[in-house]
């Protein structure tokens, strides 16, 4: 059974940080990539970043660049999205994501962790 368990979430002040973590099981974890979306009430789910575990590539969404860094430890089967100088915008309930392809936009992934709530407040 595939599981992807997130943890880190909570509350910040804009400009904060904090660091989500994604535990995964059930599944090869080299031949996956796992990402982040997240989803912020009365708006759309999006993407917001993407690590290929078997050789490193990463995607982030132009919102997030350059604050966001995703990364993994494969001998962990984690992946982690350190997200610095946090704004209110990006208040949101994030999920961890698992899928074969290696996705930037326009895909949705096929597994889906339950979500950990980010708040950052003004």
């Amino acid at each position: 059974e595939v599981q992807l368990v997130e943890s880190g979430g909570g509350l910040v002040q804009a400009g904060g940080s904090l660091r989500l973590s994604c535990a995964a099981s059930g599944f090869t974890f080299d031949d996956y990539a796992i990402g982040w979306f997240r989803q912020a009430p009365g708006k759309e789910r999006e993407g917001v970043s993407c690590i290929s575990s078997s050789d490193g590539s990463t995607y982030y969404a132009d919102a997030v660049k350059g604050r966001f860094t995703i990364s993994t430890d494969n001998a962990k089967n984690t992946v982690y999205l350190q997200m610095n100088s946090l704004k209110p915008d990006d208040t949101a309930v994030y999920y961890c994501t698992a899928d074969r392809r290696f996705w930037t936009t326009g895909w949705v992934p096929y597994y889906w962790g339950q979500g950990t709530q980010v708040t950052v407040s003004s």
